[in-house]
């Protein structure tokens, strides 16, 4: 599924299911709870901080897939076709970063 599908997919869902979509503000907000809990996860399974035996069971896909979700609908509702624009970034991207990466001793 392309970005376009999936932005329309999240359009359908919300007119079948959702009733409407929640503000800006309120996905804003949405958007950045779910991020924490992708953090919260990556520190634990993945960083120094322990893992709480209640965090074990956490799916970090399906957190991920929350934090596209609401990415999607706040796409949906300001009127960005984020197909467009992460196309228009990864050329961006691979015009400007071409060889900055290779470059660099750090990731040697």
């Amino acid at each position: 599924m392309n970005l376009q599908d999936a932005q329309l997919a999240v359009d359908k869902w919300i007119k079948e299911h959702g009733v409407r979509y929640f503000n800006e503000l309120t996905n804003m907000a949405q958007l950045t709870e779910e991020v924490g809990e992708v953090a919260r996860i990556i520190a634990r399974r993945y960083g120094e901080q322990s893992e709480k035996e209640s965090d074990k069971n956490k799916d970090l896909g399906e957190e991920l897939a929350d934090v596209v979700f609401v990415v999607l609908c706040l796409a949906n509702q300001t009127g960005i076709d984020l197909q467009k624009a992460f196309d228009d970034k990864m050329t961006l991207k691979t015009n400007r970063d071409h060889d900055r990466h290779q470059n660099n001793e750090k990731l040697k």
